[in-house]
């Protein structure tokens, strides 16, 4: 059952993406950046991502969701909006959090990316080695 507050806000990362999602009780509205999310994300997979949390838990239709996500690719800032849907139905109903934990919903990704090393063309590739 929802508390008295109709708004709720959360912060979600992943990789080097930023997302402050509001959800408030509503119709289904998704927007992310001021746009619709059929025209901000391109792939039907990224919009499963991002609704992984609301179909667990039988609440895809329910709330508004309004999404400001800066940083890194389309892939983490799918991530990092799913991550912060998931907190907000957490502090809309706390006896959700069982469920989301396991679906492993509340963990932080915190896989980065690895910086380029000085005398290699990458992160861990070597340039070729010549014994003559």
């Amino acid at each position: 059952m929802p508390k008295k507050s109709d708004s709720w806000s959360a912060i979600g990362r992943r990789k080097s993406s930023i997302a402050r999602v509001n959800m408030s009780s509503g119709k289904g509205a998704f927007i992310v950046n001021n746009r619709p999310i059929e025209n901000y994300f391109g792939r039907d997979t990224l919009k499963m991502v991002m609704g992984q949390p609301l179909e667990l838990l039988q609440l895809a239709g329910k709330y508004d969701i309004s999404a400001k996500v800066n940083g890194g690719g389309l892939s983490g800032q799918a991530g990092a909006i799913r991550l912060g849907i998931a907190r907000c139905i957490e502090k809309i109903n706390p006896d959700n959090r069982l469920s989301l934990k396991q679906a492993g919903m509340l963990t932080r990704d915190s896989r980065e990316v690895e910086r380029k090393k000085y005398g290699q063309p990458g992160a861990r590739k070597k340039f070729q080695f010549s014994k003559r």
